[in-house]
């Protein structure tokens, strides 16, 4: 059954959707992204790098496939706000628990339905992403005025450091579940983990440290790890300077790294780079890119609104002295920076996920890439 109590989506530019209520009933306030998967919309609600964003499904037909445990990427939802077209009526598929807006609503995401996502999607190209809120129940009968100033009240995305908010509170170990022998322990700074990540290094023979994203080197030296791992994860990577100066001596001691997403931007901002704010990102588990060293072409997953700045071809020298880096993979939809490989220091990122559990699987290999390397650096000692 659809709701017809209603709802009403503000944008900071004065753009307003009216639809109706989907999921829990409150004011919700976040910046305002869109998301092109057609499957996998619990793994988006799930995962810590949309802490603080409201997401709009640009699929019109959500719901269909209901809830289970197994595709929950953390503990809980952490969207701020969800935008759907069309609620599904039915749930209709083997492996559903439950059904979507049931979880939104014990979850306490507030939601809007039944407004046109495609015309919503278009204004988010074209003006980028921007402040926005939810409003359902007497929140939604509020003057347009006061909803428009309470959206505009609330801090940008740009600047903001929400590392704290979604890190583990505690650090914890899950030990690797290959068949054979232990490849290594790796430290894996916790920015927003994916349950898909853990499990990925784990299969390749690794004990994974998992620890708070405010864990010092110094604590991280006194785990005696074989390489360490910075996570996907929200907020602007210039907000995370502490977990930047973390890295940088962790490298300079020669530790094995790789990171993903946010962790791409933190290597970046390592290596003396910079990041910037992408007009409105890049969400969902189709976006193509090449890889520079065999001009292959892969089909990723990707949830990110900042990217590092670095030239395209060729390699560079590091401006904080950790020698020569070139760019690894370029998003074709825009030519943005999607991956980094450093030539003088064992060290590598991707902007996308290669651990994505609803999407395409072209990236995966990279964590035998990791695997390989980590090996290769455990021999030569």
């Amino acid at each position: 059954m659809i709701r017809t109590d209603p709802a009403v989506l503000v944008l900071e530019d004065g753009t307003r959707y009216e639809g109706f209520a989907y999921g829990a009933t409150g004011e919700r306030l976040g910046e305002i992204v869109f998301t092109t998967g057609m499957t996998g919309y619990q793994e988006t609600l799930s995962d810590p790098s949309f802490a603080g964003q409201i997401v709009v499904q640009t699929a019109p037909h959500i719901g269909n496939t209901g809830v289970n445990a197994a595709d929950m990427e953390s503990d809980r939802f952490w969207v701020a706000g969800y935008v759907v077209r069309d609620p599904s009526r039915v749930v209709s598929n083997f492996r559903a628990e439950g059904d979507l807006e049931t979880a939104l609503t014990e979850q306490g995401i507030v939601g809007i339905s039944e407004i046109d996502t495609r015309a919503l999607t278009r204004r988010i190209r074209d003006a980028g992403a921007m402040r926005a809120g939810v409003f359902s129940g007497e929140a939604a009968g509020l003057p347009a005025e006061q909803l428009l100033e309470r959206v505009r009240e609330q801090p940008a995305m740009a600047g903001r450091y929400l590392s704290d908010v979604v890190t583990t509170k505690e650090a914890y170990l899950s030990e690797h579940t290959l068949e054979g022998e232990r490849v290594g322990s790796v430290a894996l700074l916790d920015l927003g983990i994916k349950k898909a990540t853990i499990r990925n290094l784990n299969t390749r023979g690794f004990d994974v440290h998992v620890l708070p994203a405010e864990t010092t080197a110094d604590q991280i030296r006194a785990l005696d790890v074989d390489a360490v791992f910075y996570s996907n994860g929200p907020g602007d990577p210039e907000a995370n300077e502490q977990q930047v100066g973390t890295l940088q001596e962790l490298l300079r001691d020669g530790l094995p790294y790789m990171g993903i997403c946010f962790g791409n931007q933190l290597l970046g901002r390592a290596l003396g780079f910079g990041t910037y704010k992408l007009p409105f990102g890049h969400r969902g588990v189709n976006q193509p890119v090449r890889d520079t060293a065999t001009n292959r072409v892969e089909i990723t997953a990707q949830n990110h609104g900042f990217a590092v700045d670095v030239p395209l071809e060729g390699a560079v020298d590091s401006p904080a002295g950790f020698g020569r880096v070139e760019v690894s993979h370029i998003g074709l939809n825009d030519q943005v920076v999607e991956g980094l490989r450093c030539l003088d220091i064992p060290a590598f990122s991707v902007q996308f996920h290669p651990e994505a559990a609803s999407g395409p699987h072209d990236a995966a290999p990279l964590f035998d890439r990791f695997r390989d390397m980590v090996a290769a650096h455990k021999s030569a000692k």
